[in-house]
């Protein structure tokens, strides 16, 4: 049975000196292929849709972002490669299609990591900023940059390599470019990386009260190279981010109460049943407050003009003002207390004794005169006797 004059025509035609038929199976294979890899990725997406429903996992959010944000032309792409693949085609073309492939793949993986370091940066922004923090959008703008312009660039490295292109002097220029930028910024990096760390770790926020060194005030903003804080005074101190994280800082916002240690002094005239009954008037005062917690009260040690005491209690509230509110009543009591006790509060005193000199001790010998020759008065006075004889 011979063909019929429609296969004999498919067979016998040409173009481009490609056979009609080849042709045909070449865009039969392509369609096949965009077909199998756009279900593919639906299927994938579906999959990581039901999984961030049931686990509520990021990673599964992030990976059905990144999956939607799959190209359509270079899914058409890599199909039409495929099909050029069944083509009986010269050598040198099958290497342009190898490294077509290569540039397809490439290209794609640069797509979905922009879509994953966008779907980060945006998160990071989310879980960090607040009030007063400005540093978090620029610092994630520059970090989201930053990573964008190192993933193209080893894209672009990458394609050039494998298109035959000799990388090694672009990659060590590209190195001597970088350190000399990165040392001419390095204060300016510091200071970035500095506001990206106080973001992270969070050891203080806007709001809280701190003490850095001789500063002590209320955290205003978070910049990206300074930190401005309130001081007590009233005027804005700013301080470098880097200068800032290399001293010790003292954060109250985490401070749930507040243990205080006073002491104080009576006078050494003071009774011994006295002296010791002062412990349990002090914690009587204590627990008659409710904000107030006693922790101890001891006669500590014998002073230069005082019996010293140390007492130790805890502010249930962390406000300054409740802790003073609470210090003046117990000044106030323990004066009432000690009115009534008889007791006096030590003063900076000091005793000097005298000692007397008994007669005839200590008193200086009378002057003896002396002639301008230096001689005693009473060396001379034989010869002048003798003279005057």
């Amino acid at each position: 049975m011979s063909p019929s004059p429609f296969i004999t025509w498919v067979q016998e035609t040409t173009l481009a000196g490609i056979p009609l038929w080849s042709l045909l199976i070449a865009v039969t294979a392509a369609v096949v292929a965009y077909a199998v890899i756009l279900v593919a990725l639906r299927v994938l997406t579906g999959r990581a849709k039901a999984w961030s429903a049931q686990s509520h996992s990021s990673v599964a959010t992030a990976a059905v972002d990144v999956l939607e944000g799959t190209s359509r032309t270079l899914m058409l792409v890599v199909a039409l490669l495929v099909g050029a693949a069944m083509l009986d085609l010269p050598g040198r073309w099958e290497a342009r299609l190898s490294q077509l492939w290569f540039v397809a793949v490439a290209l794609q993986m640069g797509l979905w990591g922009m879509r994953a370091i966008g779907i980060g940066a945006r998160r990071y922004v989310e879980r960090h900023s607040s009030k007063g923090m400005t540093q978090i959008s620029a610092s994630a703008t520059l970090m989201s940059w930053g990573l964008r312009t190192l993933l193209w660039s080893v894209i672009f490295l990458a394609v050039l390599s494998n298109l035959g292109v000799n990388i090694t002097a672009f990659i060590a220029s590209l190195g001597v470019g970088g350190i000399a930028v990165a040392l001419a910024v390095q204060n300016i990096l510091g200071d970035l990386f500095a506001s990206l760390a106080i973001a992270v770790d969070k050891p203080f926020q806007v709001g809280d009260f701190v003490v850095v060194g001789s500063v002590a005030g209320t955290v205003q903003m978070i910049g990206l190279k300074t930190t401005r804080i309130r001081s007590l005074q009233g005027e804005e101190v700013v301080m470098s981010n880097t200068d800032l994280l290399k001293q010790t800082i003292s954060n109250y916002r985490p401070m749930q109460e507040r243990r205080i240690v006073f002491t104080f002094g009576v006078t050494y005239d003071t009774p011994i049943e006295k002296a010791e009954a002062i412990p349990g008037v002090v914690r009587k005062l204590i627990e008659s407050h409710e904000q107030l917690r006693f922790d101890r009260a001891h006669f500590k040690a014998f002073g230069a003009s005082s019996l010293d005491y140390e007492v130790v209690y805890i502010v249930k509230d962390p406000a300054f003002g409740v802790y003073m509110d609470m210090q003046q009543s117990i000044n106030l009591g323990l004066m009432r207390e000690f009115a009534a006790m008889d007791v006096q509060f030590a003063l900076p005193t000091r005793t000097v004794h005298v000692a007397s000199v008994p007669d005839g001790m200590g008193k200086p010998a009378p002057a003896r005169p002396m002639p301008v020759g230096g001689a005693p008065v009473d060396a001379l006075e034989p010869t002048q006797q003798a003279v005057r004889a």
